[in-house]
């Protein structure tokens, strides 16, 4: 199935997702302005590995801006759901406009997402899409610096799921915190947001 066709399939279900990701590995932090783990604003310093085995940090994007999701690939609805939807934003934007933002998908569960599983899956989606991985310690220490919240959940029968929270983070070129998108935001919309922050200079 090619990619376009993937994301088709995807953002036919957003609108079931959104009513039950709830019951399947999901914490939706949707108050606006509101971040756990002691922290006013997300965002932060990390160290991970991308999908050719690079290790990586944010200021290897120095400049441009950041889209940043934390999931994972075994994730059954909510993850595909929203990755569909920053690629289809993307593909919304004008190359300039699409040129200054990297899209990132930092995994909450590295011991199924090696960076082969990673690599394989960010295929499905927008081709600018950079997946990363790393150490127990190391997506810890990445999520707590955006206050995301992950937790195993196991099950009786089949793999165990992983509960996270599932906004969009959009960091500025310098790294500071700009705004978050909530979990099932129209792609139309997201793509607006994108293209006014680009075009103002916010963050820079």
């Amino acid at each position: 199935m090619t990619a376009n066709r993937w994301r088709k399939l995807l953002g036919g279900v957003a609108v079931v997702v959104a009513v039950i990701g709830v019951g399947v590995g999901l914490r939706l932090v949707a108050a606006p302005g509101h971040f756990g783990g002691g922290r006013d604003t997300p965002g932060g310093p990390f160290k991970l590995v991308n999908t050719a085995g690079e290790t990586v940090t944010p200021a290897r994007w120095r400049g441009r801006y950041k889209l940043v999701y934390f999931g994972y690939t075994y994730c059954p609805d909510v993850c595909p759901t929203a990755l569909g939807i920053i690629s289809r934003a993307l593909d919304r934007l004008d190359p300039s406009v699409r040129a200054r933002i990297v899209p990132v998908f930092i995994t909450v569960d590295p011991a199924r997402d090696t960076r082969k599983v990673m690599a394989e899956y960010v295929q499905h989606f927008h081709p600018a899409l950079i997946g990363l991985t790393g150490t127990e310690r190391q997506v810890r220490r990445a999520a707590e610096a955006y206050n995301v919240t992950h937790e195993k959940v196991p099950r009786e029968e089949g793999p165990y799921l992983m509960d996270h929270s599932a906004l969009t983070y959009l960091m500025g070129p310098e790294g500071a915190f700009i705004r978050q998108f909530p979990h099932g935001m129209a792609a139309k919309k997201m793509a607006a947001a994108l293209r006014a922050t680009v075009k103002q200079g916010a963050g820079s």
